[in-house]
């Protein structure tokens, strides 16, 4: 079959062929079928992306994501919600050696984003830590918490604030807060200069 642009839009044109053989498989076809029997499906969770070596992003975790996320061979999670973390994913962090860090960030909305500074510190501390890594920073939608701590890990790698605004605006898309974007601006990094970012494609000079 071949796909012609008709006028703006488009016909499926059917190539005559020979009729398939009884089996309905034509020599040497594989049923796909067959050959996907036992393999796991790998679901990423909602946003996930890598951020750099041995760090990755994303919305909430669920069961269905699993498979993937042992992929990553990860030690750790940074967690940024204050909600108590679900007990499936606990057994799965557990059942995979995974630790978890928790800091609670409140999912507020604007004008009354508050998002506390010490917090990002602290999260920074173990995110540029090699002895967590491979790690996963996930909050609810993986939007404006972990947008705002990746924004501060590339302030951290030097990237100008065009850069890192427009990073974060690709996962916040609509949902964009100048709030947020403020915090990343202000944010003083002066502190954890003096940490280690070995792992890092985007090294300091």
């Amino acid at each position: 079959m071949r796909i012609d642009d008709v006028e703006g839009g488009f016909r499926a044109v059917i190539a005559a062929r020979d009729p398939p053989p009884a089996n309905g498989k034509e020599d040497g076809e594989e049923d796909e079928n067959e050959e996907r029997d036992g393999e796991d499906l790998f679901v990423p969770p909602l946003n996930f992306a890598i951020v750099d070596t041995g760090i990755f992003r994303s919305g909430f975790p669920d069961s269905a994501n699993f498979s993937f996320l042992q992929t990553l061979g990860l030690r750790s999670i940074i967690y940024l919600c204050p909600e108590p973390y679900p007990e499936t994913n606990n057994e799965f962090l557990k059942a995979n050696g995974i630790k978890l860090f928790q800091f609670g960030i409140e999912g507020c909305k604007e004008p009354f984003v508050n998002i506390p500074d010490e917090v990002i510190r602290e999260a920074l501390k173990v995110l540029l830590d090699v002895n967590n890594h491979p790690v996963l920073i996930h909050c609810k939608r993986g939007k404006h918490r972990t947008g705002c701590l990746v924004g501060c890990l590339r302030k951290l790698q030097r990237w100008c604030l065009t850069s890192i605004f427009d990073e974060y605006q690709r996962f916040a898309a609509a949902k964009t807060r100048v709030s947020d974007q403020r915090f990343m601006e202000l944010f003083d990094i002066s502190s954890l200069k003096h940490l280690s970012m070995s792992f890092s494609c985007s090294k300091r000079q």
